[in-house]
């Protein structure tokens, strides 16, 4: 930890919500420390972000009609309208004038004969807009299928050689500092050494909660760590049912081995099932451009009743149009000309700390941008590349409106360390009991009765944990807490949402046939 354990703005989280959060707070005077888990860029959901980043170019009314429509009309208008109308603004101000990130780009257009291109922003001019699922037109940057690292390295690297921010890697908070509503700083760990850092705004922008499935699209160490330390501090939590499973993470040996962009069936590839069938048509009349929750429990479905699902990118030019995604292929033995097999991972949060247009939460000071935070855009699902411009435009409010506060240290909590240290194997095996209830009963598909069974489960394991963190503190013990607690409201929401409606599907057994005797 540095000598000094106070600053005008705590960030946690270094994805691009936090990222932006940190430049918005910085840019209105404010020392800034960020505080990430992450060692690498690696470590955050952002870097893996591979379709783009979604643009209202000159038409933000037909963007907002389109992220109403993915949502099942569940979206909250007005956060849809503080979305679409900073889009452009946002992405022009931080990815090309201060980052300067090279997208994709094509031929320069002649105005004369290209309408949009008279109306669109100069920046936004001349580029390879593509189209992914549920979008209406082609509206998303990109740089080939990793756009997240080449936006997310560069954005670290601008901060990193900032004055005004210091960035604390390997660093994770454990708990939030907090006092009759508002909360005073964190409790972060490093080097096995917890101590308290006092600010006076705390930004939460900890990302997702993959850890807390099997087959996950997240980096490592996206625990539900965010959301915890806020509902732990009291603050309002919303629609955590609302878990976003992407259909097409690719699979070898049963496991998740990378996620294959939505911008590849954008392009023209084709999902076939066992029998080697198209099957998209008969669900949806947008076949593989449906909504990300119709796709994923399509394949799901075809997974169980033909053994495999594959996506064809034979009507692709794949190799050219996605060289990093051919070369994943090859690298992990996955012959793409036959077919890349794929299945449904965990992949994005709708739900999490209920904030308002600003990142503002209910408690006093404290602050979540990104997957941590529900904002309303995304309702009950999410559509394709508004992760990382729901990041940047929330980051950036968040920041600027965090500036400005004093800090005031108050006594910290204490985090007790007179037990002897848990077994090696102790928060592997409660994660491993954790992982199979939310993948058998919290999935893409999701039983009504076995929802109460699942909420007894997590209440057990919660209590668990609960009783060895009140005599130990150790980052793994807490993550632990984090994904248990977090667990849990994703499946007390669930029990009780009886409606089924986006990523959230209520299924129910047939009543048998009754006996001819």
């Amino acid at each position: 930890m540095p000598a000094h354990d106070t600053s005008d703005v705590l960030v946690v989280g270094s994805g691009i919500a936090g990222l932006a959060a940190a430049l918005g707070a910085v840019r209105e005077g404010s020392d800034v420390t960020l505080a990430t888990k992450a060692t690498r860029p690696e470590g955050a959901s952002s870097w893996w972000a591979q379709g783009g980043i979604a643009v209202s170019r000159d038409d933000p009314e037909q963007f907002k009609r389109d992220i109403l429509a993915a949502s099942d009309d569940t979206a909250d208008p007005d956060a849809v309208d503080v979305l679409v109308e900073n889009a452009n603004e946002a992405v022009e101000d931080v990815l090309f004038d201060t980052l300067d990130v090279e997208f994709d780009r094509v031929e320069p257009r002649s105005t004369a004969t290209d309408e949009r291109a008279s109306t669109t922003p100069a920046n936004l001019a001349d580029l390879d807009y593509t189209r992914e699922a549920a979008h209406s037109e082609d509206r998303i940057l990109h740089v080939d299928a990793a756009t997240g690292k080449h936006i997310h390295v560069p954005f670290l690297n601008y901060l990193d050689a900032h004055d005004g921010v210091e960035i604390l890697d390997d660093t994770a908070a454990l708990e939030l500092i907090r006092h009759e509503g508002r909360v005073h700083g964190a409790m972060l760990e490093a080097d096995d050494e917890v101590t308290p850092h006092y600010a006076g705004s705390v930004v939460l922008a900890t990302g997702g909660i993959g850890e807390l499935y099997p087959r996950t699209t997240n980096p490592d160490d996206a625990t539900g760590d965010g959301i915890a330390m806020a509902a732990l501090a009291g603050a309002d939590v919303e629609d955590m049912e609302y878990v976003q499973f992407h259909p097409t993470a690719c699979t070898v040996d049963k496991e998740v081995a990378f996620l294959v962009s939505e911008a590849v069936r954008g392009e023209g590839g084709l999902l076939r099932n066992g029998d080697g069938e198209r099957f998209m048509p008969a669900y949806h009349e947008d076949a593989e451009l449906a909504p990300r929750d119709v796709v994923a429990r399509a394949v799901e479905t075809e997974r169980e009743a033909t053994g495999e699902v594959t996506l064809d990118v034979s009507p692709v030019d794949f190799a050219e149009e996605f060289p990093g995604l051919a070369e994943r292929c090859d690298d992990n033995g996955v012959d793409w000309e036959t077919g890349i097999p794929v299945a449904p991972a965990e992949h994005f949060l709708c739900g999490g700390v209920s904030v308002d247009e600003f990142g503002r939460t209910t408690l006093d000071r404290l602050y979540a941008v990104g997957e941590c935070s529900r904002t309303g855009v995304h309702g009950a699902n999410r559509l394709a590349s508004t992760s990382l411009l729901e990041g940047l435009v929330w980051g950036l409010r968040a920041g600027e409106d965090a500036a400005g506060e004093s800090v005031e240290p108050i006594e910290a909590p204490d985090l007790l360390e007179r037990d002897p240290d848990l077994p090696p194997k102790f928060a592997r095996d409660k994660f491993h009991r954790l992982r199979r209830v939310m993948d058998e009963q919290l999935g893409v598909e999701r039983d009504p009765e076995e929802l109460n069974r699942a909420m007894a489960v997590l209440r057990r394991l919660k209590g668990e944990v609960d009783a060895y963190v009140r005599t130990r503190t150790s980052r793994s013990l807490y993550e632990l807490r984090h994904a248990s607690v977090t667990a849990l409201l994703v499946a007390r929401h669930a029990a009780e949402n009886t409606e089924s409606v986006g990523t959230h599907n209520l299924v129910r057994e047939e009543p048998a046939e009754p006996s001819a005797d």
